[in-house]
């Protein structure tokens, strides 16, 4: 690794640190370069603001996700037991993190809020992943081909939407959001079934 990517590293972490402790809005860009040792005038020469830390921060976080969801796509069995597993296991890993730091919650505000591209780009490769299970469910015979996978797979994620983003859901127990997904997966698999 060069010295550059070093750097970047050593930042992301004493930023992650930071927010963490103190949260996004109560993190400033000459705490974090304090942290380091650094000028802030150095901190800005690879991150040009707070935000672009706080999302590169994030993009470090998003390899257990999309392990997660790769080795529940790539598990065999049922297309409509793995849709079900993919989901499941998207809330819990979701609700774990933001029980065990409110702070990230707010961080995860943060970014939604102001880069909204980071946040369809995460839909964007989690549609990915639907749109082969469905193809799983096609070719096992289990799910009515549609006219549009992609269209079907961005409607799923309507429907999921709420045990997706903790911005819609902090409100409630786990308890309550494993029940009403369980609901909510019976109705999409019906919705699916071959005919």
């Amino acid at each position: 690794m060069d010295e550059k990517a070093e750097t970047r590293d050593r930042i992301l972490e004493a930023a992650g640190r930071r927010f963490e402790h103190y949260g996004y809005s109560k993190t400033t860009m000459s705490e974090i370069a304090s942290d380091l040792k650094m000028s802030t005038g150095n901190l800005y020469r690879f991150y040009p603001s707070k935000l672009d830390i706080a999302e590169a921060h994030a993009r470090a976080h998003e390899c257990d996700e999309d392990e997660m969801m790769e080795a529940i796509v790539a598990s065999g069995g049922s297309a409509g037991v793995r849709m079900h597993e993919f989901h499941r296991a998207i809330l819990e890993h979701t609700f774990k993190l933001i029980d065990e730091s409110k702070k990230i919650f707010e961080l995860a505000q943060a970014i939604s809020r102001e880069r909204p591209a980071y946040a369809n780009r995460r839909l964007a490769i989690e549609r990915v992943y639907l749109v082969r299970m469905l193809e799983d469910g096609i070719a096992e015979g289990l799910f009515e081909q549609p006219d549009n996978l992609d269209a079907l797979a961005e409607m799923i994620q309507c429907a999921t939407m709420k045990f997706r983003y903790p911005q819609l859901y902090n409100c409630f127990r786990i308890d309550v959001l494993r029940r009403e997904l369980e609901g909510t997966m019976d109705l999409i698999y019906k919705g699916l079934l071959k005919r």
